[in-house]
């Protein structure tokens, strides 16, 4: 049993090595996963775009299965990745940013969040966001 689990550990190790959570200029990142509260809960995917090594860009949208004024959020985002600004492990980022859109209920939605990411391997990893809302969920590398 011993054995077993050391080899699961080491394996953890060396795949985690190799995995970076954000390369900077044309990092492409694909998010998808459950949004706990803000306009409302239900599915969240985002797409961000590494413009630079610190900028990114991107775009996403929420469906909302608890709320009864809002069905939907689609709106453009934008983060700071300070990995390594922090001298962070290359699998993790925090990143700060602000998402800004249209609201089903014809307002503007804007939401401020704290993000982190993780990755296990080259193209899988974790993601969850704090702020005006809070969400959790899986990350793609594309």
């Amino acid at each position: 049993m011993k054995k077993c689990i050391l080899t699961i550990v080491f394996a953890c190790i060396f795949v985690s090595v190799n995995a970076q959570s954000y390369t900077g200029a044309r990092d492409s990142k694909l998010n998808v996963g459950f949004e706990a509260y803000g306009h409302g809960s239900g599915i969240k995917a985002t797409y961000d775009y590494g413009i630079d090594k610190l900028f990114s860009v991107g775009i996403g949208a929420s469906f909302f299965l608890s709320n009864d004024r809002d069905d939907y959020f689609i709106y453009a985002r934008t983060g700071v990745h300070l990995g390594e600004v922090l001298d962070l492990p290359t699998q993790l980022d925090i990143y700060p940013g602000v998402d800004l859109g249209y609201l089903s209920s014809g307002n503007v939605g804007i939401n401020g969040y704290l993000g982190a990411r993780y990755f296990f391997t080259k193209k899988i990893g974790i993601f969850a966001e704090i702020g005006n809302s809070g969400s959790i969920g899986l990350s793609i590398v594309l």
